[in-house]
């Protein structure tokens, strides 16, 4: 599921803008000093902003450098047309953990050789995490995701809690919290009736199919699963429940750039808040039928 997904960057050349310092200012004839160009000046002269997504995360993005797909690929394009810039993607595998990914794509780079991008999608905007994660800035955020059980209410009648599917298969994407939380439901009650999927998708697409009653996954890949296949979302389910590690106003997902590109931070920002007065935010998640949920 989205919660923990995969990343990869690619790194600006160094450009120096030299300024030839006044005499009379210096006190000392002549002297050239070099000025390092900031990091919207350097976007400026690219003319295009590298922006990193996850691989294999859909609906969010997914494909090569050249041919992502997805929502964050949608919001990607909108910011930098905002901005008069291109835009260059810098698909990349999710690391260990989110601060793994932040450092390799963020701020300082892979050590592989690709990264940092000028900025990255699909980050959690979160207090704790971004206090243990300085070197990178978080900010913007452009919509909240939840955990779901993803059902159809024709097959399973009307489910409010986890105690309503013993004796039930539920599908989960394997290695999330939505797993960790389903398998150790008091103590394993429904434990020998979950199923283990490569994705969120997969899992919610078996829902679809009919090879298990219901799917625990995100609210955006359940979404999407239907979305795909054309079906009508007023027969699926999309219910939140209460249980222990799963939070119950799920998480914002927003942007970060390097601690230093505050100014690059507030454009981007800026450029959010014209796509979202201007109905064009709605209309990118609407055009993935995906639900725009207030961050």
């Amino acid at each position: 599921m989205s919660q923990s997904r995969n990343v990869n960057p690619g790194a600006f050349p160094r450009r120096i803008l030299l300024a030839a310092a006044a005499p009379l200012a210096l006190g000392l004839g002549g002297v050239a000093q070099a000025q390092e160009r900031t990091a919207v000046e350097k976007i400026r002269a690219n003319g295009a902003l590298k922006v990193a997504l996850y691989k294999d995360n859909v609906p969010f993005s997914d494909g090569t450098a050249s041919a992502m797909t997805g929502l964050d690929v949608s919001l990607a394009e909108a910011l930098a047309r905002e901005l008069q810039l291109k835009t260059s993607f810098l698909p990349f595998d999710a690391g260990e953990n989110m601060a793994d990914d932040l450092r390799n794509m963020v701020w300082r780079g892979h050590y592989l050789g690709y990264g940092p991008a000028d900025v990255m999608l699909h980050v959690p905007v979160d207090k704790y995490f971004m206090s243990q994660n300085s070197q990178a800035f978080i900010f913007a955020p452009y919509t909240r995701e939840y955990l779901v059980l993803f059902y159809k209410r024709a097959n399973l009648g009307l489910v409010s809690r986890v105690d309503d599917l013993v004796g039930r298969n539920i599908a989960v994407e394997r290695g999330t919290g939505a797993a960790s939380a389903m398998l150790g439901y008091r103590g394993g009650l429904v434990r020998d009736r979950v199923m283990l999927f490569k994705s969120g998708m997969d899992a919610a697409s078996k829902v679809l199919s009919g090879e298990v009653d219901a799917a625990f996954v995100t609210l955006a890949q359940a979404e999407a699963a239907v979305f795909a296949r054309k079906l009508d979302r007023k027969d699926w389910e999309f219910t939140q429940l209460s249980m222990p590690a799963v939070p119950p106003n799920g998480w914002a997902l927003g942007m970060a750039v390097k601690a230093d590109s505050k100014e690059l931070a507030t454009l981007l920002d800026a450029a959010l808040d014209r796509l979202r007065s201007s109905g064009e935010l709605l209309r990118i998640f609407q055009s993935h039928g995906l639900t725009l949920a207030a961050p």
